[in-house]
């Protein structure tokens, strides 16, 4: 998410003639000293990394006029908190300061307490808010089919992002697509920074037409022309899902959005549907269905590659 906004920001920041920079982990922080050192108007961080180069002496945020928390509702759920209310405290309490969040939750609303002053409120749609051009499946189906049934499901024409509940999974689910002949890539938090980048740049380049992700995914990552989301495996909350959902029908686009519940997992799912607001069209399928092909269109043409013979 970093990498997306900086190579937004960084055009714009161009032609005003400030310098940019992103500061993450996973990645050596020597390009990012050595920046730092040069002087930068524009950071874009994460805020590990940023914590571990103030606590080094590389950088100091006594002079930030402005401060942009973005996704603030997750970082209260991943346990940041403390981390951004130390980096917060850091910066002048004179300074602008601007939260975004999709949800105003608890976590949220010690931000905003203790940060903001008489602070103005703009408030788009609900994150519990069905965008009206994305349409939501429910398929049951038999744990023997499930295989097959994502295959149909993934291997049409479109963009397909799918999302699994572990790391595990997306990298298995990753390599079985593609030794069907549906060349897919995986985005998970075991992938190095770069592997990240690289598997991301492929599919929104369209040299890739399927991503199996984790919830890595599931905020901010945003990709052009993303048809359908499927969620192989539902998300452990309503959330969650609502975010995942949000990679397609983006900008005023089209999008389907297809949830697959084995017999055990029914449960859930719908107390999962309920608490997000939405009432999905429910369906027992099974691979090769017509409402399958209904929703994705025929299959591509597959390419299967042999491995080579092991040595």
């Amino acid at each position: 998410l970093a990498v997306q906004v900086e190579e937004t920001v960084a055009p714009l920041a161009a032609a005003v003639g400030l310098q940019t920079r992103t500061i993450f982990g996973g990645v050596s922080q020597v390009p990012q000293v050595k920046a730092l050192a040069k002087g930068v108007d524009i950071i874009v961080a994460t805020p590990g990394r940023l914590a571990d180069l103030i606590k080094q002496g590389h950088a100091n945020l006594g002079a930030i006029s402005v401060t942009v928390i973005d996704e603030a509702d997750h970082m209260a759920d991943l346990g940041f908190l403390p981390e951004v209310r130390r980096l917060l405290d850091q910066t002048p309490a004179k300074g602008q300061r601007l939260l975004f969040s999709a949800t105003l939750d608890a976590g949220v609303d010690v931000l905003a307490k203790r940060y903001l002053r008489n602070p103005v409120t703009h408030e788009v749609d609900s994150a519990a808010s069905p965008v009206p051009q994305m349409q939501h499946h429910l398929f049951h189906v038999d744990t023997a089919d499930r295989k097959e049934v994502v295959e149909h499901l993934l291997g049409g024409h479109g963009r397909s992002l799918a999302f699994a509940r572990t790391k595990h999974q997306a990298r298995k689910w990753a390599r079985v697509l593609t030794a069907s002949g549906i060349h897919a890539v995986d985005l998970h938090g075991n992938l190095s920074q770069s592997a990240r980048q690289r598997n991301l740049a492929a599919f929104a380049s369209g040299d890739v037409r399927v991503l199996v992700a984790t919830d890595i995914a599931a905020r901010g990552i945003h990709v052009d022309d993303v048809g359908i989301v499927v969620h192989i495996d539902p998300p452990a909350e309503h959330k969650a899902y609502l975010h995942r959902s949000g990679r397609t029908a983006r900008a005023g686009a089209e999008g389907v959005v297809v949830t697959l519940a084995t017999p055990e997992q029914r449960r859930d799912v719908a107390d999962l549907m309920r608490k997000a607001a939405i009432k999905p069209t429910k369906l027992q399928v099974r691979s090769g269905d017509a409402a399958i092909t209904d929703l994705v269109g025929p299959s591509a043409p597959r390419v299967v590659v042999a491995a080579p013979a092991a040595q």
